[in-house]
């Protein structure tokens, strides 16, 4: 994996280890990313089901101020870690370890900017964030990456994406 535009474009980055975690792919995260990047410079973001790290270095590396990292496996915080250090972002980053949907129904509205959500697919994850994020509005806008095929609830303004198996939906915080 690597790092695919701004200050650290091409610095390669760790995987977390094993098969449990699964990466988004260079294309997805470059549409993603590119889809982001005005609302990018001077951002506070939020990463759930962090991995790697790989989306919120992305925001770090294209502008974003902040990122806060949320992951609870012991392997892929190693690998997030190790990916901070190595491309300098310690000063721009906090790392969380906590399950993902637990510390964002603790946020109060709007604490974030951006939050960015990688979930497991087929588990429920990406639509018990997205409710969620409807109760509690932690951030400006929500995006959401899930199977295709995992129908989200009705949303107001929300828009998706399809990338082969891969779908990104956008969901603004409602008013």
């Amino acid at each position: 994996m690597r790092i695919i535009a701004g200050r650290w474009r091409g610095h390669r980055i760790q995987a977390p280890p094993g098969r449990r975690t699964r990466p988004t792919t260079d294309r997805v995260r470059e549409a993603w990313m590119s889809a982001l990047q005005p609302e990018l410079p001077g951002a506070r973001v939020l990463d759930l089901y962090a991995g790697s790290g790989a989306l919120g270095l992305e925001t770090l590396s294209r502008g974003a101020a902040h990122a806060t990292f949320v992951e609870r496996s012991a392997g892929a915080l190693r690998a997030l870690q190790s990916n901070i250090e190595k491309l300098g972002a310690q000063a721009q980053s906090e790392v969380v370890r906590a399950d993902a949907l637990a510390y964002a129904a603790r946020l109060e509205p709007h604490v974030y900017d951006l939050a960015l959500a990688d979930p497991p697919y087929g588990e429920g994850h990406a639509t018990a964030l997205a409710e969620l994020f409807l109760a509690r509005r932690f951030a400006r806008w929500l995006w959401l990456e899930h199977g295709a095929s995992e129908r989200l609830p009705q949303l107001d303004g929300a828009r998706t994406r399809r990338y082969g198996d891969t779908a990104l939906t956008s969901i603004p915080a409602p008013s």
